[in-house]
């Protein structure tokens, strides 16, 4: 049974999740089970988030909190039935908190996605090339150059960017060992102009931007320390900026382009599945509506049966 009182939540949140969890058990029957687990741990995370936004009242939750919520979902690729299951314990949970503190009954405004899974953003080829090509003048480009270039290159998550460890790559044999959901290891190569500027930075920078600080992660800020999730975006979001990039980019956007852009140049999707570390299939399959949409939009601008029909 998960460990309330060791969760990373305020104290008012832990005392709630407990009382829910006496709830749980006691006038609903459930064992103290997986399913009461995964109450509550969806639950955990959900309180994680609320507090991540600075929310701490439960009566300024609304629909727009909750959409957020499933966007932060949907952008760390939870498949779309963990993502119903995740809901469904949310409105339970909202539900819970309307009869024991009173607060407004926001369950029925929660709706359940369809199983369906929109479309991915990518960048196109020429985006990725205008994004990779800024100037290089001190360490932090060099930095950013070889986190940027080592993203697109492998599509690797954010997070297992901003964690990677020294020993994690191998750069004698161009690759790097990726740890995903569920602590999962797998291989990824590395191409030889990501290869490139990951040398560039460990050999000639990064051991003068850790200002005596001792860590193994590759990648440092401005303080030597690990550089983070937020202090990536807010990198990639500048850098787009000046190179005249004019739509709102996303670190995840560059491992979507990253597969679509194999799957386009006729890699096949099981490769690709393992590259992104997906545990299904069908969650890689997304790739092939996208490139179904390149493959249209090819055939509207090229067949001539389509051009002479536009005459």
């Amino acid at each position: 049974m998960i460990e309330i009182d060791r969760l990373h939540i305020n104290t008012n949140n832990k005392n709630i999740l407990n009382d829910y969890k006496y709830t749980l058990l006691k006038e609903e029957y459930l064992e103290e089970s997986t399913t009461c687990n995964s109450y509550l741990y969806d639950i955990y995370k959900y309180m994680e988030y609320l507090e991540s936004i600075k929310i701490t009242n439960y009566s300024k939750i609304n629909k727009d909190v909750i959409e957020g919520y499933l966007k932060k979902l949907d952008d760390e690729e939870y498949s779309i039935y963990s993502v119903v299951r995740k809901i469904s314990s949310i409105k339970k949970f909202h539900h819970y908190l309307s009869k024991k503190y009173n607060y407004q009954d926001i369950s029925n405004k929660i709706d359940i996605p369809r199983f369906y899974k929109k479309l991915p953003n990518v960048l196109s080829i020429e985006e990725v090339d205008k994004l990779l090509d800024f100037n290089l003048e001190d360490e932090f480009d060099f930095r950013n150059k070889a986190m940027i270039e080592l993203m697109y290159g492998t599509g690797l998550r954010v997070s297992e960017l901003v964690n990677l460890k020294m020993d994690q790559v191998d750069l004698e044999n161009c690759y790097v060992r990726c740890f995903g959901k569920g602590n999962k290891e797998r291989i990824v190569p590395i191409g030889e102009i990501a290869m490139k500027y990951l040398k560039i930075y460990i050999n000639n920078y990064r051991d003068s931007m850790k200002k005596g600080y001792i860590t193994d992660n590759i990648f440092l800020n401005n303080h030597g320390k690990p550089i983070s999730r937020h202090g990536f975006l807010y990198i990639l979001k500048n850098i787009a900026r000046d190179v005249g990039i004019d739509k709102e980019i996303t670190p995840h956007m560059l491992r979507h382009s990253f597969a679509t852009h194999l799957l386009n140049n006729g890699a096949d999707l099981r490769s690709i599945q393992i590259m992104l570390g997906h545990e299904n299939l069908t969650t890689t399959q997304i790739y092939t509506h996208v490139n179904n949409e390149y493959l249209k939009e090819n055939y509207d601008m090229y067949h001539p049966g389509i051009k002479k029909g536009n005459e």
